[in-house]
């Protein structure tokens, strides 16, 4: 192990001041003297497949789609996935803690097993280290951001993917995650999260309209809600500063639906606000038995002094499904509505098989988008919030 853990602190040194499209060319310059080489996968927005990053010279290697190989099967399931014939294969998820990224391809020569224990563990630990060094340079340059687009984010959508945090976040108890479509023409979904000590709070956002104008909107109260938030205002706060700021700063009628939530984590007890908004799916030991249907007011931007919030007490291993509008009203060719009644059994579906939950979301995205004709006529944001401690290791390397 003393060769890998000098491979990591080479790429450490390299890391300080490589440029983010430097990062495959470093990674490979460090692990070059243990014979292995590397290619960096990472995940495109539409979550379909993984797209190569090139190294300092070498061309740009192909693209693997994410449904079908051993790539795909790493990425999904979030676990290695090794590859005996010649030529040697291991391939290893890439992830920024518990955000998935994309994958490695470590290519291996003839002495080397791909399921030796030792190997997996020095893979392991670069792949570790290269996610959170993609993550971290991703901001200071265009090459990352862009080898994960096949084509350009409207403008509504650039705000839009700015201001969201990652996908998924998750600790030893609980995971949150959520997805965004249509990735490239979104504007007024959003979600967000915060989780300190034993107090998890997250909120999913529809703003009224279409593009970036109701980007802005939902950025607006977004922005206020956090802002409300990290000063230690309860939900009802967090309300009531997105009410005054859509109301202060538009001059036309406006408004966002929303879910917010909070959960103890320590007891499980959920308390809840819903603006207007579709009311979140308790789904129980894989099966959907309850909506979180209280703690109704007017929608952000039409103040409701006189709203109570709503509880529910929820138990280990539970998941909350929340979801706006845009995936439910998807119609098929016959104008045929997706509906939640059909949302709610495919996810108790990709629950009994055990996936991760950014798979299980992923993989209702894509029903609902294979269900549509053509493209989504709304925006559409799923949020995924599990109290389980099983889930959270299903999202660990």
């Amino acid at each position: 192990m003393d060769a890998w853990r000098d491979a990591v602190l080479e790429l450490l040194r390299a890391a300080q001041v490589a440029l983010p499209g430097g990062l495959a060319g470093a990674v490979n310059d460090a692990v070059r003297p243990l014979g292995v080489e590397f290619t960096m996968y990472l995940v495109d927005l539409e979550q379909r497949s993984l797209r190569a990053v090139p190294g300092a010279t070498e061309p740009v290697p192909r693209s693997l789609p994410i449904d079908d190989g051993p790539a795909g099967q790493a990425f999904m399931m979030i676990s290695p996935v090794s590859v005996p014939d010649r030529p040697r294969r291991l391939w290893m998820p890439l992830q920024d803690g518990t955000e998935r990224l994309g994958v490695l391809e470590v290519a291996l020569p003839d002495w080397l097993d791909p399921d030796d224990p030792e190997l997996r563990e020095g893979v392991t630990l670069v792949a570790m280290l290269l996610g959170h060094l993609v993550a971290a340079k991703t901001e200071y340059g265009d090459i990352l951001l862009k080898s994960r687009r096949s084509r350009r984010l409207s403008t509504a959508s650039e705000l839009l993917w700015r201001t969201v945090p990652r996908l998924t976040f998750a600790t030893e108890r609980m995971v949150i995650s959520a997805v965004l479509e249509p990735c490239y023409e979104a504007g007024g979904d959003a979600f967000d999260y915060a989780v300190d000590a034993d107090l998890a709070r997250v909120a999913v956002l529809d703003g009224v309209g279409h593009g970036l104008t109701a980007g802005l909107t939902t950025a607006v109260a977004m922005s206020a809600m956090r802002t409300a938030r990290v000063d230690g205002q309860p939900l009802e706060g967090m309300a009531g500063a997105a009410d005054e700021a859509i109301i202060g700063n538009f001059s036309d009628q406006r408004f966002v639906t929303a879910v917010l939530a909070e959960v103890d984590l320590a007891t499980g007890v959920v308390r809840y606000l819903n603006a207007g908004h579709p009311p979140p799916v308790l789904l129980r030991g894989g099966k959907a038995v309850a909506l979180l249907d209280q703690g109704r007011r007017t929608p952000l931007g039409i103040a409701d002094p006189t709203a109570e919030v709503g509880q529910h007490e929820l138990e280990p291993g539970d998941r909350l499904l929340c979801y706006t509008d845009g995936f439910t009203e998807a119609r098929d060719e016959h104008g045929e509505e997706f509906g939640l009644s059909r949302l709610v059994e495919l996810a108790e579906c990709h629950t009994a098989a055990g996936l991760p939950v950014p798979e299980t979301l992923r993989r209702l995205s894509h029903d609902v988008l294979d269900h549509q004709v053509g493209p989504l006529h709304d925006d559409a944001t799923l949020l995924m919030f599990s109290w389980s401690a099983a889930d959270s290791r299903r999202t660990l390397l």
